[in-house]
């Protein structure tokens, strides 16, 4: 455990430090955003937030892969340096798109690209848990469920980046709740606590912690999709990684059926569970308006949190709470399954929806 807070430490102030010289060179190069309709800044500002997250991910690599425990796996080097790969393509692709706004299908053919590099490299689903059974998957449908799943991850945090400091905490909070899962999975059952599932979830929270003061109202940057993309394909390969580093044979079903059998289908959802609504109501949204689903709006979660009067920090407040209440609920649920891990969830739910919906006066901080 020392060793992963060592690598959160690095990865944060490696980021933060490199924030600063990543905004000199948006400036420089005229990386901003400027303001369209559908935004909620009232005056442009510099991208490049992914440039100095990927310097965080890769000091965290880096520095992981030496250490005396994490480095003398050599599954989780191998693995770690795959996904490091496909990020610096992600992250490119990202910054082409800041400097010169790429369609939809380049911006997707780049996280194709990105993601066979991983499942290629081994990567991918290996087996899925199922009531009562486990299925191991064949080389085929294992790489076009990561595939899909990695592309799927990408663009549900990018449309979630809308709001100064959102997709940031967002994906923090769902990589912690992922990272207790995966380490207390790893303890419970006694099995090697070292993953790249840890090693990339712990790295994610760094990366997205060491972001954040330049990110939150008001942004001094943003990520831009450089960032947003890189965050999106982290949390998923972090995800996905877990199955091909934990035999299923060896997860006890006694006690801890719930946990070694339904959370890794659950906690992913739990985890993107805000990105998952955003995404899945643009495209049906957007599809029965009979536009294409990649055309923007101005219907998000955060669009309408400020419709209902709260303020621009406000409604990142509570979609940081409710991503907090459903991704460590649903662990809490997983690990412990006690009647308090129930409670707690329902209660947090009830507290998060009176706060969401209380009556506040109709004005939107921009």
């Amino acid at each position: 455990m020392r060793e992963y807070l060592l690598v959160l430490l690095v990865a944060a102030g490696v980021t933060y430090v490199a924030a600063s010289l990543a905004r000199r060179l948006a400036f420089r190069y005229q990386a901003v955003a400027l303001v369209r309709d559908r935004d909620v800044h009232t005056k442009p500002i510099p991208y490049f937030g992914g440039i100095a997250m990927l310097a965080g991910i890769t000091a965290a690599l880096i520095l992981a892969t030496n250490l005396p425990w994490l480095g003398r796996f050599e599954l989780v080097q191998r693995d770690a340096w795959a996904v490091f790969w496909a990020c610096v393509l992600i992250v490119t692709v990202g910054v082409v798109d800041d400097l010169f706004e790429l369609g939809a299908m380049a911006k997707m053919s780049g996280q194709v690209l990105a993601a066979g590099i991983v499942v290629l490299n081994g990567v991918k689903f290996y087996w899925i848990p199922l009531p009562g059974r486990i299925i191991s998957l064949d080389d085929v449908s294992a790489i076009a469920l990561a595939v899909f799943v990695i592309v799927f991850c990408v663009n549900a945090i990018n449309l979630m980046d809308g709001l100064d400091g959102l997709a940031a905490g967002v994906v923090a909070i769902g990589a912690a709740a992922f990272f207790w899962y995966a380490y207390q999975l790893s303890y419970e059952q006694e099995l090697v606590r070292a993953t790249t599932s840890s090693l990339l979830a712990v790295g994610l929270v760094g990366i997205c912690v060491g972001f954040l003061p330049h990110n939150v109202h008001r942004a001094r940057m943003f990520m831009g999709d450089s960032g947003s993309m890189l965050l999106g394909f982290l949390l998923a390969t972090s995800m996905i990684s877990l199955t091909g580093q934990l035999d299923p044979s060896l997860i006890d079903p006694g006690e801890a059926a719930f946990t070694s059998a339904y959370l890794p289908l659950i906690l992913p959802v739990a985890a993107m569970a805000l990105p998952f609504i955003d995404l899945v109501s643009a495209y049906v949204r957007r599809t029965l308006a009979g536009r294409l689903f990649f055309q923007a709006d101005k219907q998000h979660l955060h669009h309408r949190m400020l419709r209902l009067g709260h303020s621009h920090g406000a409604a990142v407040a509570l979609l940081w709470l409710w991503s907090a209440i459903i991704a460590f609920g649903v662990v809490g649920i997983g690990i412990s399954d006690a009647w308090w891990a129930y409670t707690a969830l329902g209660a947090g739910l009830v507290i998060a929806t009176v706060l969401t919906f209380r009556k506040r006066p109709g004005r939107v901080d921009a």
